[in-house]
């Protein structure tokens, strides 16, 4: 009887530590304020506008809109990219895949200049299996190129040039049951990676807990990978060959999603303080989640500049600052919203 009592006891203690250790890691304790200074410049009408880009040389963004809420429920829509001219002063997304009739639910994207008059765009698609779509942008017109597929495209996220004919893109999940990725959601597990492509795929990072956004720093010699599973910003040394090397974890405190550099090479990030809550708003069972914004310098410095609970910004996912606005995208949220300090 004392042996059957020892083992229930041991088996409480190890739930009640498996329970703490999720709660705590995933943001649960955490407080999230209302952050008061900061006006409402503006809210576009678009549901789901999970990523977006900026060209600070030529002053506008890309956005990667997909109604994630809507594909969840039964109702899908086609999914588009958007172009935002960020000097006209009107804040008008012009459509640019209105004629893009190819079923299209995007994710991450990337936005790399190759001349004076054009742009090559990358975009992780969801719509035909797993995806990496190809266009080239000219002015405010885009031209559909080629698509990547390849089986290393187990759960893509997010995607990031290196050149003209070489890319990264990370995998948010390794494994595809049900079962696989609720434990990796819920464990822990470091089983995510980055892929590198340039003619052919390889594995070039793996270990990572829910590998998301990823990006290029200012001087191209390191790759940035948010883990969101694990609070931490990683760094990576590219090596000539496209390999990569790791450098150093840095503590960000918050669930880390899509990564945008300013003109000094600052890192501004969409963040989910509290992934439980994510989750449960993600799987449609509570209506908002809170957001956070922070701001990493070159000097590894880690700012909060933006919270909500979610009762006006759910889930934010990307942010930049242009000039005096700081622009706000989320995963399911029916607006992008613009801010600026009051």
């Amino acid at each position: 009887m004392k042996k059957v009592l020892l083992t229930l006891l041991i088996l409480i203690l190890i739930i009640a530590a498996f329970v703490f250790y999720t709660f705590s890691s995933t943001g649960y304790f955490r407080e999230v304020n209302n952050t008061e200074s900061y006006s409402v410049i503006a809210e576009i009408p678009m549901k789901g506008a999970e990523d977006f880009t900026i060209s600070y040389e030529d002053g506008f963004m890309i956005i990667s809109q997909d109604d994630r809420a809507g594909r969840r429920d039964g109702s899908a829509t086609q999914g588009n990219l958007y172009y935002l001219d960020l000097d006209s002063g009107d804040l008008k997304p012009k459509k640019l895949t209105a004629d893009y009739k190819l079923p299209f639910y995007p994710h991450g994207i990337s936005l790399l200049k190759l001349d004076s008059s054009h742009y090559q765009v990358l975009v992780v698609n969801h719509a035909r299996g797993q995806t990496i779509e190809k266009f080239e942008l000219f002015g405010d017109s885009l031209v559909y190129m080629a698509t990547y597929r390849d089986e290393s495209m187990i759960s893509p996220n997010d995607v990031i040039a290196l050149d003209e004919e070489s890319f990264y893109f990370t995998n948010d999940h390794g494994y595809t049951s049900y079962w696989g990725k609720l434990a990796e959601d819920y464990l822990g597990l470091g089983v995510s990676n980055v892929v590198f492509y340039d003619g052919k795929y390889k594995e070039v990072a793996g270990g990572i807990k829910y590998a998301n956004g990823i990006n290029i720093s200012k001087d191209r010699d390191q790759l940035l990978v948010a883990s969101p599973r694990s609070f931490t910003l990683k760094y990576y040394n590219i090596e000539d060959t496209g390999d990569l090397s790791f450098d150093r974890n840095l503590d960000v405190g918050t669930g880390i999603d899509n990564i945008e550099l300013d003109e000094e090479g600052n890192l501004w990030i969409g963040s989910h303080p509290n992934l439980l809550a994510f989750a449960a708003y993600a799987g449609g069972k509570k209506e908002v989640a809170p957001s956070e914004v922070i701001k990493i310098t070159n000097s590894d410095q880690v700012e909060s500049l933006y919270e909500n609970d979610g009762s006006f910004v759910s889930a934010s996912s990307v942010a930049a600052l242009y000039k005096d606005l700081l622009f706000v995208g989320t995963v399911m949220d029916d607006r992008l919203i613009v801010l600026k300090k009051k």
